[in-house]
């Protein structure tokens, strides 16, 4: 027993320090980060591209848009929407920015068997959601109750973006 627990304080004395700590040792901490945020506005234009990108494909859709953190920040439903569609598509935004990906991709390992999480987890994983990506740091996403939500959301992050964001956070 006392040979178990030297060895065990041999390995933990000889293990290398993590990377925040040698940078805490280096004085390079940073104590803090900047988060990109959705705006109100920029939500109430994802709404705005959505709902017109639907028009065009004479859909009828409702769609949330959440902060990085999970706020809902704008939601909107079309007129004839089902009642159920605002909170469809709060579920769905949820799942896509919980797990940094589109709702169609996690629906796609859940019914392969790949990855179940999502299932126990109270996760919607149902296409139709993407998380939004600027520069590399999930700042959001957006859900859209529809077959083609993902196509509409795709459409009003590239037209209020223009292009800087994606949909890939991993």
């Amino acid at each position: 027993m006392r040979m178990q627990s030297l060895l065990l304080l041999y390995v933990l004395v000889s293990v290398p320090a993590a990377p925040a700590a040698a940078a805490q040792a280096r004085g390079d901490v940073k104590p803090t980060r900047d988060i990109k945020v959705i705006s109100s506005a920029g939500a109430r234009a994802l709404a705005d591209a959505c709902t017109a990108w639907a028009e065009q494909n004479n859909t009828i859709v409702a769609m949330a848009i959440l902060d990085w953190g999970g706020n809902l920040i704008e939601s909107h439903a079309m007129e004839g929407a089902a009642a159920n569609a605002i909170d469809t598509a709060l579920l769905k935004a949820q799942s896509a920015l919980r797990w940094r990906r589109p709702t169609s991709e996690t629906n796609r390992v859940v019914r392969s068997g790949e990855n179940l999480a999502p299932t126990f987890m109270n996760d919607f994983p149902q296409p139709g959601a993407l998380p939004i990506v600027l520069n590399g740091q999930v700042i959001g996403a957006m859900g859209v109750s529809s077959g083609d939500g993902e196509k509409c959301a795709q459409a009003a992050i590239d037209a209020v973006f223009k292009g800087q964001a994606t949909v890939t956070g991993r």
